[in-house]
């Protein structure tokens, strides 16, 4: 009953906080620069553009992996203890890489990336030829619930409201919207847990993984991505044609990905389990 005890740390209040906030001021970058490019680029070019985003968001993790690869190499409680006195090994199961180290030099990084863009000016002049043929929806026309009525909420509510109800009514942008979901839990899910297969599967170390895992899976994303929106550009496809086109690379990378149902290793030989003690 000694061995047991309640946990006294509250660090991880502060790692579901700071990670709010991360979300929080990450949220505007994919809506806002995508918008902000369709509004004051040419059409012709805004493919490119957009594809050159999601590119650089891309490269992103895979030099946090790298980053993370090298964190893992350093132990826990650098500059707190003798490193000296560490006799365990990256390769051990009970080394604890400096996880915390990551999330310093990327906030301080994210924090000067941030400092150009406050002088950026509050409005630009928007090209003339980009109004012709667009028209503006008059929201003051628009029925809303009474709940929305009140003078306090309606400012806000009563916008979010119509432009929720507008989105969420257009099936092809909906349908996009769950493809988008799903393309994302399959990749978040493939980034959380292939390091740790690779560690159990492969008895590679935490950083050998975090390292391959950033080297091999992200750049052919983001070079996928570039090349995408240079064939949108090229040739000038319609939204049929790009659907069509989208349809078609996923399902060659869905038939690709089955591929990995026939990469394994055969099991551990563990005494009493998978084998008898004889």
């Amino acid at each position: 009953a000694g061995c047991e005890k309640e946990p006294s740390s509250y660090m991880w209040i502060y790692i579901l906080l700071g990670n709010m906030l991360r979300g929080i001021g990450e949220t505007p970058i994919t809506p806002l620069g995508i918008s902000y490019l369709d509004d004051f680029a040419k059409e012709e070019d805004v493919p490119v553009y957009v594809a050159c985003l999601h590119t650089i968001a891309m490269l992103g993790p895979m030099f946090g992996f790298l980053l993370g690869s090298l964190c893992a190499k350093l132990y826990v409680d650098i500059g707190f203890v003798d490193l000296g006195s560490i006799t365990i090994t990256p390769q051990d199961s009970r080394w604890v890489g400096a996880w915390w180290l990551g999330f310093l030099i990327a906030g301080v990084t994210n924090f000067l990336a941030a400092v150009p863009f406050c002088f950026l000016p509050k409005s630009l002049k928007k090209p003339e030829e980009a109004n012709n043929g667009k028209t503006s929806l008059d929201y003051s026309t628009v029925i809303t619930p009474r709940i929305f009525q009140s003078q306090l909420i309606y400012p806000f509510l009563s916008d979010f409201y119509t432009s929720l109800k507008k989105v969420l009514s257009n099936r092809m942008y909906f349908t996009l919207l769950c493809c988008s979901v799903l393309q994302f839990s399959s990749f978040i899910g493939f980034l959380t847990y292939k390091p740790k297969y690779m560690e159990q599967q492969y008895g590679q170390s935490t950083s050998k993984s975090n390292f391959l895992i950033g080297l091999t899976s992200l750049p052919p994303v983001s070079i996928g991505i570039f090349l995408g929106g240079l064939i949108l550009k090229k040739y000038k496809m319609s939204i049929i044609g790009a659907t069509k086109f989208a349809f078609i690379m996923s399902f060659l990378a869905y038939t690709i990905t089955l591929l990995h149902f026939f990469v394994g290793c055969e099991n551990h030989v563990v005494a009493g389990m998978t084998v008898s003690y004889e």
